[in-house]
C-alpha cells in the first residue's frame, strides 16, 4: 500500500532565455501578446518520499492557503483535493488547475505509468491540429497553410471574424486551394470571449453565424467555433439544428453545468473545456464522459501552451472520442516551441503530422532546472 504525504507546495520561477516578439492574438483585438522562451512560472508539490508533481503556475496569493490545505494530506485523494480547492481559488490561468495537474503527476509516478495509460488510453501518438493567432489576411493564410501542410500538419484552425464575411470566405476558399482535401480546416469566430453580451472586435449576430456555417459547409470545413456568446444556449442549438457543419465552444466555461445544458440542448457538437478555467483535467475527464454520453467529440482548448498542453496530450489520448488535440502555433512568433521551451526533450511534430506522448511516468516531462531562478 502506498502512503505518501505532502510536504511541501513551492512556485518555481523560471528566467527568460530569449524574447521573441509580440503579435495582435485575433480574440483580443489592440493587444499585443508577447513571445518568449523560458520565463514565467510552474508549481511543484513535493512529498516525503523521492516524488514531487508538477503542474501549470499558481497565483501566489494562493500559495499559502493552498500550501495550509495539502501539507500532510494524501496526494493521490485527488478528487477531495479537486473539490475542495475549487471553492476558493479558481481563476483561470492562474487558480488550482496547476496544482490539480501536480497531484496527477505525483499519481502517475507513484504507479510507474504515464497518465494516459493509468487512464485506459491506447494511442501513444495524436493529431494536433496548428490553431492559428493572428486574424491576418487571406493570402497571408493561405500561404501560412501551404507551409504547415508541407510541413506533415494534418489540420489547421483559422480564425475567421473579418469587417465582412466575404473576407472571412475568401480566406477559406484559398486555404482550401492552397492544402486541397487532405488537410482538415477548423474555424474559430471569437465570439464567446466575454461573459457578458459585450464582444471586442467584430460581434456576430445569428444571421451572420448562420450565413457563414451555411457557406462553410461548401469548403468541407470540421467546425465552426463559437460563432455566438457562450451563454446563449437556446440561439447555439437553432443553429445547430439548422447547419450541417459540427457547432464547437467551451473554452471560456467555467462551471460544468455549462456542459450539460450543451448536451442536453445539443448547442455543440464539439465540447472545447479549458483545464485553466474549469480547475484542472479531474473536471475534464468528466465532462469527456458526459460528452461520451450524448454522442458529442471532445478536443479540449489549448492548455495555456506549456505543461497544459502536455496534461491535454494524456487525456486527449484516454478518449475515443477526440479526434484532434488543439496547439497553438502561429510562426514564427507564435510558434508552440517556445512555451515548450521550458520543458526538457519536448515532444515535436513529426513529419506526418503526429505528436508522441511522453513515455515516462506521470506528465512524462521535466523542467529544464538551468531556467530555475
Amino acid at each position: 500500500m502506498i502512503n505518501v504525504k505532502i510536504t511541501d507546495v513551492k512556485i518555481l520561477n523560471l528566467r527568460v532565455t530569449e524574447k521573441i516578439g509580440a503579435i495582435e492574438p485575433a480574440w483580443s483585438p489592440g493587444q499585443l501578446s508577447s513571445f518568449e522562451k523560458g520565463g514565467g512560472s510552474i508549481i511543484k508539490i513535493e512529498t516525503d518520499s523521492d516524488v514531487y508533481g508538477i503542474g501549470t503556475s499558481l497565483n501566489p496569493i494562493f500559495l499559502d492557503s493552498v500550501r495550509d490545505y495539502l501539507i500532510g494530506k494524501d496526494p493521490l485523494q485527488i478528487e477531495l483535493h479537486s473539490a475542495n480547492l475549487l471553492q476558493g481559488y479558481s481563476l483561470p490561468y492562474q487558480g488550482i488547475a496547476g496544482v490539480d495537474i501536480a497531484l496527477w503527476d505525483i499519481l502517475g509516478k507513484l504507479s510507474n505509468l504515464p497518465l494516459y495509460k493509468i487512464w485506459g488510453g491506447n494511442r501513444n501518438k495524436l493529431i494536433p491540429y496548428a490553431s492559428m493567432i493572428i486574424l491576418s489576411n487571406p493570402d497571408e493564410r493561405a500561404e501560412m497553410a501551404k507551409k504547415l501542410y508541407e510541413e506533415g500538419w494534418k489540420a489547421i484552425k483559422l480564425r475567421l471574424h473579418h469587417e465582412s464575411i466575404q473576407e472571412d470566405l475568401k480566406t477559406v476558399e484559398k486555404v482550401r486551394l492552397e492544402v486541397g482535401e487532405d488537410m482538415t480546416i477548423m474555424v474559430d469566430a471569437n465570439q464567446a470571449q466575454s461573459n457578458v453580451r459585450y464582444q471586442k472586435g467584430v460581434k456576430w449576430d445569428f444571421k451572420r453565424a448562420y450565413e457563414t456555417a451555411k457557406e462553410l459547409e461548401n469548403f468541407d470545413v470540421y467546425w465552426l467555433e463559437e460563432p455566438l456568446y457562450r451563454y446563449d444556449f437556446e440561439a447555439l442549438s437553432e443553429l445547430a439544428s439548422k447547419v450541417n457543419i459540427r457547432i464547437a465552444g467551451g473554452e471560456n466555461n467555467i462551471i460544468m453545468n455549462d456542459f450539460l445544458l450543451f448536451c442536453e440542448k445539443n448547442s455543440y457538437q464539439v465540447l472545447q473545456p479549458e483545464s485553466m478555467v474549469l480547475g484542472g483535467i479531474t473536471q475534464l475527464r468528466k465532462i469527456a464522459v458526459l460528452a461520451e454520453m450524448y454522442g458529442k467529440k471532445i478536443v479540449p482548448h489549448h492548455g495555456g501552451g506549456g505543461i497544459g498542453v502536455i496534461a491535454h496530450m494524456h487525456l486527449v489520448a484516454s478518449w475515443n472520442n477526440a479526434p484532434f488535440m488543439e496547439l497553438l502555433h502561429d510562426p514564427p512568433i507564435g510558434s508552440y516551441t517556445h512555451k515548450f521551451s521550458i520543458m526538457k526533450n519536448y515532444p515535436t511534430i513529426d513529419n506526418d503530422g503526429y505528436m508522441h506522448l511522453p513515455t515516462k511516468p506521470g506528465l512524462g516531462i521535466e523542467i529544464d532546472e538551468e531556467l530555475l531562478i
